[in-house]
This record gives structure tokens, C-alpha cells and sequence, in this order.
């Protein structure tokens, strides 16, 4: 079965290297509700998205994925009918008053308050965003019963999980993260941000708490651990199950990371790529370096949840760890050594200790740092950023679809690595005093398709040819070429871009929902009480302050990671203000609770 590999874009330039590097779909933010605020993007610059990758059978969705007021909600659906005119794939969205505006049009034969130069219907398949806290089966089943395209589920979903969902929804697309940072709160499930300095994560505005230091404590002020990281956690890497993934039911695999740059992208995708093996989209990808994700930013990597409960926590710091290079075997008073067989190059990042530093310069396999270093033997050194390495990835890569040209007697005929087949009628001209020259010239010139969208894989002369001059087979070639790909969009847009089905109320799985379900506009409440729910408040941004809430929902257990798992013990966790964040540990669902403070 062929698989999608999504791939992360924070503006058109990282898009357009995403798709080069081998990317089936790419997720980008538009200039606002999406859940990575300072990666946003205008329409016209999405719209250039969009015209790339269609032209290789990308695909392009666009991020709505935060909640909404009841303002925003406006213009949010507003948006979204610009974004379907432009040729987006598909939505990304979380907040159900979004789907309640959905169902209305559904419902209206004509929305009137939309401009006349706005589609009135919304054939956009809708994505639910892993902000949704995609973890539960029934929920899942429920996203399918009212009718939406595709659930992105939550990291912490194992392959058996995913089986399961899979198997209850056949025809529903699943979407599983296989690489990237990783939220140690379920997503959806963080009201850390919001509940200490107003800045929330399902408002796009995360402060990232989770990678400051914190101690670990008894609730009677014994200190267990001092100033760690304590819900930091490596970074997502699922590349040896991609195989078992594909089993289970993952239909799209992701990469995380819209605020990283091009070069991480390109590395990542490309490794994916390589992995994974063709893909839903055409073409192919060359590129002058080798993949490596270890080259590129990371904290450690971990499969998380996928098979087993791993180490997956990162104490020790939250920056980039990058590869392993070697140990420290001596140390001088301002150079080290290190047994590594790789190449250490000046201006690379080493990192060491929870520190890191620059290469000056490296003599006779001393290393000389841009600062005095906390070192000593055995100490081992990563590299997190390969000086050499990241000027091979800055180099543009090309994809580039396969095609076959015929050459007979009437007719020049191009087709295709996907058979869009066109075609035009050979040039009458006057014998070639050299046919077999002739020939020759044909061929080298048709094959220039060197800054083309296209590169050849066969070309078959079964004719004599008459004579003609360059310039007109240069022509010829640049007029099918355009003609081929011309063709491909419009199969593109007519057969292969997917349509949603009709939208419509189903039961929740759930009678009542609290702020956990993140109600934050009339049209969200709304939804719920169409699918019979009763919500009993409203979501946690509009009233962070009303008692003991969850500040967050988390499968990595401080318990486990200090190994006392089995102990009966009250901890807590204190950050550099001295507030005191109560811990709860559901240990039947293997899962801990950081609580809001103590007063």
C-alpha cells in the first residue's frame, strides 16, 4: 500500500524544499488560527504553494488547528472559502464550531453573507488536528461518523491502538507522527502556558514550560531531583517501525516541525523519503547529500509509546543534542581530544554536559572551542550542527517527473511516469542530407530538460526525420513539455484532488464534556448539544483560574523516569518561582497528571 509522507513548512521557501526533497503533502499555516503563530503565511504565497506541488500530485493543507472565538469563527470560515479557491487540499482544523459552520452550509443552499466570487459550497476534505486529543477510539469513530476526511492521531498512540482504530474505521485515513519534538501533554490536553503567563498552546501561542527546570519533590519537601528537566522529552523517531506503522493502518506519515528551517526539512524529508520508497506523488529527487537525521536538530530520539513505554525523557537539557561523535580521552587548558571517526570541522556545535560550544579551529586532533570548558576524560561529545554538512544541504535540490518520448513517422508522443500521454504532429520538412545525424541532434536537443519539471527516461526514434534547425526542436520540446504538464493539472484537479463527503451530526461518544473539550465559541457549544452532549463549561483560556484544573495529561511518568514507579509517594513539582505543581498518577491508564498550584 502507498503511504503519504507529510511533510512540515513554515513559509512557501521551506514548502517548495519539502516537495524538491520527495514530500507527497505538505501542512503550512495561513496568516492566522493556526497552531504555530509565527509561522504564517499570506494567500498569495500559499498560492504558490499550492500550483508547485500540484504540478507533481502534492498535495498542500493549510492549519486552522487553534480554538476560536466567536469573532474569529467568522472570519476563520471566511477564510476557508478563500483557501478552497486557491486550490488548498485540505483543512486542518480543531475547534468544533468550525464543523457546526460547516454543517450549516451544508445545509443552506447558499451562504449570503459570502462574496459572489467565493465558492458556496466547501468540497475541502477536513483534517482533525492532533490538537484534538485523538487518543481515544470512540472519539475517533465519532470524527468518522460525522463524515470528516482524516484524524491525525496523537503521539502517544501505540501500533496496537492504531490496529484497533484502523480496523473499526477501514475507510477513514489515519495520520501518525513519525518524527519531531514531542509535547509531553497529550495535545489539546496543555493548559500550562495559559494558566502561568496567559500565552495558550491551543491558541498557537505555547510558551514551551515544559522546557524549563523544575525540582522534583515530596509533598513533605523532600527533594528527589534539583533543577532537572523534568518534562522535557527527546525527540519523536519512528523510522525502524515505519513498515509495522503501515500495517496498523497509517495511511499519512508526518514529520513535525513548522518552525524549523529549510536544511532540517530537507534532511528529514529526504531521509523519509529514502525509507519509504515511492510515494503517492511523482517524481524524483536528486540531491547531492545523504540523509541523516542525526545531523539535524534533536534532543535524543525515542519511539515513544509505539511498542513498549521507552525512555523518553530528556533531563538533562532541552537544546540539541545532535550525533554521538566520541569520548574525551585527554584535556588541555584550552583544547580537548576526542576518539571519533568522524571528521571535526571548525565553526561546528558540539554539545557536551547540558553545554555546547563552537569549533575554532582543530590542530593535530585537538579541538580548540570558542570558550573555556567545563571537561574531563571519558566525558562524551555530540556534534548538533555539521558545518560542512548543512553547506551540502544548502544547495538546491531538483525533483523531477519521468518521461518517455516516441518519435514516428506523424507523431511526437510524450508520456508520462503517471501515462498522462500527449502529443503533436511531426513538422513537414525537407530530407535531412544526414539522417543519421539528424537524428543524433533531435535526440540531444529534446534531452535539455535540465531546468524542466521533467527529465528522460527514454527517448524512441522509429522514423526517418526530416531536417530541422535547433531552435525549432527546442520548441517543439518546450511546447510539449509545457502541453504534458498542462495535462497533468487537469487530471490533477479533475480525478486525483479529493472531495469531501457531506457533513452531519453523530452521537458523541461522551454525555457531558468540561473544559477539556475546549468549547470556546456559541458555535462549538453548539456542535456538542447537536450530537448530544451537554457542556458544562466553556474552555479553560476563558476561565483559567476556577479551581483545581489538569494542567496537563501525560503518558511520560516522573515516577518511572526516577525509578520508584512502585512507590506510594506524593510529588510535586516546583519551578524557579517556587510555585508547587501537584502530581496525580493514573497508574490503571498509565498516565500523570500535573495539577494546578497549591495556594
Amino acid at each position: 500500500m502507498k503511504t503519504e509522507l507529510l511533510a512540515p513548512a513554515k513559509d512557501k521557501f521551506t514548502a517548495f524544499d519539502a516537495i524538491n526533497c520527495g514530500a507527497d503533502a505538505v501542512y503550512i499555516g495561513a496568516s492566522a488560527f493556526g497552531a504555530r503563530k509565527n509561522a504564517s503565511n499570506t494567500l498569495e504565497d500559499i498560492k504558490e504553494v499550492v500550483d508547485y506541488a500540484h504540478k507533481f500530485w502534492a498535495k498542500v493543507f493549510v492549519t486552522m488547528n487553534t480554538i476560536l472565538t466567536d469573532s474569529e469563527l467568522e472570519e476563520a470560515f471566511l477564510m476557508a472559502k478563500e483557501l478552497e479557491a486557491i486550490g488548498v487540499d485540505a483543512l486542518i482544523i480543531q475547534d468544533m464550531g468550525l464543523l457546526e459552520k460547516f454543517i450549516q452550509m451544508d445545509n443552506e443552499k447558499k451562504v449570503s453573507n459570502l462574496p459572489q466570487s467565493l465558492p458556496q459550497s466547501l468540497p475541502l476534505p477536513l483534517h482533525m488536528s492532533t490538537q484534538c486529543d485523538n487518543y481515544l477510539p470512540q472519539k475517533i469513530k465519532f470524527f468518522n461518523e460525522i463524515g470528516v476526511s482524516r484524524v491525525v492521531l496523537a503521539r502517544e498512540t501505540s501500533l496496537k491502538e492504531i490496529a484497533k482504530i484502523h480496523e473499526e474505521n477501514p475507510n477513514l485515513e489515519l495520520e501518525g507522527f513519525v518524527h519531531g519534538a514531542l509535547c509531553v501533554s497529550m495535545s489539546g490536553q496543555c493548559y500550562l502556558s495559559q494558566y502561568i503567563g496567559g500565552r495558550s498552546a491551543n491558541r498557537g501561542v505555547c510558551a514551551q514550560p515544559c522546557r524549563k527546570k523544575y525540582s522534583v519533590e515530596t509533598d513533605e519537601g523532600k527533594v528527589l531531583a534539583k533543577d532537572i528537566y523534568a518534562l522535557c522529552l527527546k525527540d519523536f523517531n519512528a523510522s525502524n517501525l515505519l513498515e509495522e506503522l503501515r500495517d496498523a493502518g497509517v495511511f499519512s506519515f508526518k514529520i513535525e516541525g513548522r518552525l524549523k528551517d529549510s536544511n532540517y526539512v530537507k534532511n528529514i524529508v529526504a531521509y523519509y523519503r529514502q525509507k519509504l520508497g515511492k510515494g503517492i506523488s511523482s517524481g524524483k529527487s536528486f540531491y547531492a547529500f545523504e540523509p541523516n537525521p542525526e545531523k539535524s536538530f534533536n534532543r535524543g530520539f525515542t519511539e515513544y509509546f509505539l511498542k513498549e513505554r521507552t525512555d523518553c525523557f530528556n533531563f538533562d537539557s532541552p537544546k540539541s543534542k545532535g550525533e554521538y561523535l566520541g569520548s574525551v580521552v585527554e584535556v588541555k587548558a584550552d583544547c580537548f581530544k576526542i576518539k571519533t571517526n568522524k571528521l571535526v570541522n571548525s565553526q561546528d556545535g558540539l554539545y557536551y554536559n547540558g553545554e555546547g560550544c563552537l569549533v575554532n579551529r582543530v590542530e593535530n586532533g585537538y579541538i580548540y572551542p570558542n570558550k573555556k570548558l567545563n571537561l574531563k576524560v571519558n566525558d562524551k561529545v555530540f556534534r548538533n550542527s555539521d558545518s560542512e554538512f548543512e553547506k551540502i544541504l544548502s544547495k538546491p535540490v531538483k525533483r523531477q517527473i519521468g518521461i518517455n518520448i516516441l518519435v514516428d513517422r506523424d507523431f511526437i508522443t510524450v508520456t508520462d511516469e503517471d501515462v498522462v500521454t500527449v502529443s503533436c504532429k511531426f513538422p513537414v520538412g525537407e530530407k535531412a542530407n544526414n539522417p543519421t545525424k539528424m537524428q543524433e541532434t533531435f535526440i540531444k536537443q529534446f534531452s535539455k530538460t535540465g531546468e524542466s519539471d521533467f527529465y528522460i527516461n527514454d527517448i524512441k526514434v522509429t522514423a526517418e526525420l526530416p531536417f530541422l534547425p535547433v531552435s525549432e526542436i527546442n520548441n517543439l520540446r518546450r511546447n510539449l513539455l509545457d502541453k504534458l504538464m498542462q495535462a497533468r493539472l487537469e487530471k490533477y484537479n479533475s480525478e486525483i484532488k479529493q472531495k469531501r463527503g457531506k457533513l452531519k451530526y453523530a452521537n458523541y461518544y461522551l454525555k457531558e464534556v468540561d473544559y477539556r473539550a475546549n468549547v470556546h465559541n456559541k458555535y462549538a457549544r453548539k456542535f456538542y448539544e447537536n450530537c448530544g452532549v451537554n457542556v458544562l463549561e466553556t474552555s479553560f483560556e476563558l476561565n483559567p483560574h476556577a479551581g483545581e484544573r489538569t494542567l496537563m495529561r501525560c503518558k511520560h511518568c516522573i515516577k518511572y523516569a526516577l525509578n520508584i514507579c512502585k512507590k506510594p509517594i506524593n510529588l510535586l513539582l516546583r519551578d524557579e518561582y517556587d510555585n508547587k505543581y501537584p502530581l496525580k498518577f493514573d497508574c490503571k491508564n498509565c498516565q500523570m497528571l500535573v495539577m494546578t498550584p497549591e495556594k
